[in-house]
């Protein structure tokens, strides 16, 4: 990741780089793109469903009341700016105001990467925002509704291990999240080598994507993680990982590959074959299973 500002440099860079690939974060492009608006009409169904219980990560201060709207104004700066972009990269005109994604996993109970909350302080500094996504071509994102946005209470467990270990927080809401369904987490055994897997979340801060069309490279039984080739970005860290035939989330998007790279004057996103490259990294699921709420 070449460019990041303010929260997202925290945590994209609190460990030491792992060959090519920096603890916290998850990135690159396997193969083709398959990042994908939800209003996109390729989408699984179920996927764009499943996307009203993902949040994104934002900084408490970015979220700005308006005057007598009950909405909140977001920071609107593009992604291409932010980036310092080649203007062929895809979603450049995208504002991106976050800097983590998360899933809801109880009624006032949220799940995301470690590296994303490192404390109860920096939990209390943060908002979460759900439907901060395209759902029709050309929505209005410079506000969100007041009663989608909600504050840590608690931080009820956080592990962050160094090199490529766990890595994930669970963090009690300020109030429960009605009308959202909490997603189902596996309980028991482990996904195998081969399988579907998609993602839900913010690739560097940009509205909700929905990205699939991945499967898991390797799961060794005496790692906290997975590998897989999934097409993700630095926000994507907290971000679901789902099996594609149950629709249970396997486990958190934690980090991977470097997200861009140099082309003359401007950056381009880092493409990789279907199975080159490091792949990206999900804790599992059975990490923290039993810190959240029962079904």
């Amino acid at each position: 990741m070449l460019k990041i500002q303010g929260w997202a440099m925290v945590a994209a860079t609190l460990l030491l780089p792992i060959g090519s690939a920096a603890f916290g974060k998850a990135s690159v492009i396997y193969g083709e793109d398959d990042r994908r608006d939800l209003f996109d009409s390729t989408n699984n169904p179920r996927l764009v469903e499943l996307a009203r219980s993902t949040a994104i990560v934002i900084k408490k201060n970015d979220l700005k009341p308006t005057d007598s709207s009950g909405k909140f104004q977001l920071p609107m700066e593009s992604f291409g700016e932010s980036q310092n972009l080649c203007k062929d990269e895809p979603f450049y005109e995208q504002p991106t105001p976050g800097f983590c994604s998360a899933f809801l996993v109880g009624d006032d109970t949220l799940v995301t990467a470690g590296h994303c909350i490192t404390s109860q302080s920096a939990c209390d500094g943060v908002g979460f925002v759900f439907d901060f996504g395209y759902d029709f071509q050309g929505k209005d994102l410079s506000t969100v509704e007041a009663d989608d946005v909600f504050y840590c209470k608690t931080l009820i467990k956080r592990e962050q291990e160094g090199g490529l270990g766990k890595d994930y927080a669970v963090v009690r809401l300020d109030r429960a999240v009605n009308g959202r369904e909490p997603l189902k987490v596996r309980k028991t055994g482990a996904v195998t080598t081969g399988s579907g897997v998609a993602v839900i979340g913010h690739p560097s801060g940009l509205p909700t994507k929905i990205t699939d069309g991945a499967m898991v490279r390797s799961n060794s039984s005496t790692l906290p993680y997975f590998v897989t080739n999934l097409d993700t970005y630095g926000g994507n860290s907290g971000s679901a990982v789902f099996n594609t035939q149950t629709w249970e989330v396997e486990g958190i998007l934690v980090r991977g590959e470097t997200d861009f790279v140099s082309r003359g004057s401007c950056v381009v996103s880092n493409k990789c074959d279907e199975g080159d490259c490091r792949g990206e990294d999900v804790t599992k699921a059975s990490v923290f299973v039993e810190h959240i709420p029962a079904d």
